[in-house]
């Protein structure tokens, strides 16, 4: 099958590698010109595991190319995918200004049958939108070419996309024809030979199923949060009443880690904007305000932790930070908890020290040289007066603690991941604190 993918970001790049490692035929488009010219010399510009043999190896055997020109593939396509941006609009809405311009240049340049399958996650009702707006521009030319669109929300884990993709829990294929399914299910036969859930439905269910999947998710982290915070003033231990509530088979023990807050470039935007999808349509969305400001509120709680170990006599004081990505395994720092920390400690007079295994350039990129970069996670400690672990990264788990104390000027550890045991830092007269314990 001949495909194209409209977009070359996170999703569209490790879609449109993944369909080519299944063996379909597919052309990549972004109107950056010189992304393009770096994906075509194998440059591959985000961190994700695996991500960059498929890329190589599927450019190698043609399955896979790269353009800046969408009009000329179209002829030569069956299904072409919108894998755009949909950043948040002031209000918190996700902007369809991408989507949208990908439906009026398809609708201007086709010739023949062909499904738009929107990848990105974007609001109930986008679909119809979409469709209008290729009817609209077949109008003004003048034809009359039968085409389909189709919602194939993603569910990639950054860190594990690839794995993901390959061997998912489930597709969701929203369709409004049998031609369309009958195509869509062509395509993605080869994971239907192994097993895997494709699953159909109706349009719009399958636009509200991303975003509700998200703000679950969402939720039970922020209810942790929650539950964590209120162990602390009673004095239970979070992990105990985790791995209890897990236990229980219709709770699960999936996402009820506490931590210091979620990030990211899908729970923040996609809890947003279905509160505003609800607003818009007369409803509040009461338990997800909630979730959003609970996680608000998390992202400070690190920062007050250790304001409150030095009794608000923070300035000069220096803060070496391990991890800076939302999560370990990317480099992805969208509504990082570092970023909000990092902010805290420069406003309260601190020298700060950081360090990430791969998101060193993203955080240079996005504030600049307001913070020290360390050269290693040790190198980070130097004369610290505390250590705040952030992401909890791999390498991060098992530090050697001796070379860390003698580093440190004082050794007070925050672990905003409630990687370690409070027992070890006791023996190592470390001054330890956590979330939830």
């Amino acid at each position: 099958m001949n495909i194209a993918i409209v977009g070359t970001g996170y999703v569209g790049l490790v879609s449109g590698a993944c369909f080519a490692e299944m063996g379909a035929h597919v052309t990549c488009i972004d109107v950056n010109e010189d992304k393009i010219k770096k994906l075509s010399n194998g440059e591959i510009p985000i961190y994700e595991p695996g991500l960059d043999e498929i890329v190589l190896r599927n450019q190698r055997e043609k399955r896979l190319v790269f353009t800046t020109n969408l009009r000329d593939c179209l002829d030569n396509v069956e299904i072409v995918f919108s894998a755009v941006g949909t950043p948040p609009d002031e209000d918190g809405s996700a902007d369809l200004k991408y989507v949208l311009e990908v439906a009026r240049t398809i609708g201007r340049y086709m010739n023949k049958y062909l499904i738009l399958v929107t990848k990105s996650t974007v609001p109930v009702g986008t679909a119809q939108k979409v469709k209008a707006t290729i009817q609209e521009e077949l109008d003004k030319r003048n034809v009359n070419i039968e085409f389909d669109v189709a919602s194939n929300p993603e569910f990639l884990k950054e860190g594990a996309a690839i794995n993901d993709f390959m061997s998912p829990d489930r597709v969701i294929i929203g369709v409004e024809s049998e031609k369309a399914k009958a195509l869509m299910t062509k395509l993605y036969r080869p994971l239907m030979l192994n097993n895997f859930r494709v699953i159909f439905t109706d349009i719009p269910s399958a636009e509200m199923i991303k975003y509700a999947a998200n703000s679950m998710l969402a939720t039970r982290i922020s209810f942790m949060n929650d539950i964590a915070n209120l162990c602390e003033l009673v004095g239970a231990d979070v992990n105990m009443v985790r791995k209890g509530i897990g236990a229980d088979s219709r709770i699960g023990n999936k996402f009820l880690y506490p931590g210091c807050g979620y990030g990211g470039s899908c729970f923040p935007k996609d809890v947003k904007a279905l509160i505003k999808t609800a607003e818009k349509k007369g409803y509040e969305m009461q338990v997800l305000k909630a979730v959003e400001q609970v996680n608000e509120n998390q992202k400070h709680i690190l920062f007050n932790k250790l304001n409150k170990l030095y009794k608000g006599q923070l300035e000069n004081k220096t803060v070496a930070l391990w991890g800076l990505a939302f999560k370990p395994e990317t480099d992805d720092m969208r509504e990082a908890p570092a970023l909000v920390i990092i902010d805290s400690l420069l406003k309260a007079g601190c020298k700060v020290r950081v360090y990430d295994p791969v998101a060193m350039d993203e955080c240079r990129r996005r504030i600049g040289n307001v913070v020290t970069y360390a050269n290693d996670m040790y190198d980070a400690t130097l004369e610290a007066d505390a250590l705040i672990l952030l992401t909890e990264w791999k390498q991060f788990r098992l530090p050697s603690w001796g070379v860390v104390v003698k580093s440190m000027r004082e050794a007070i550890v925050i672990d905003g991941r409630n990687i370690y045991d409070p027992k070890d830092m006791i023996d190592l007269n470390i001054k330890y604190s956590c979330i939830g314990r």
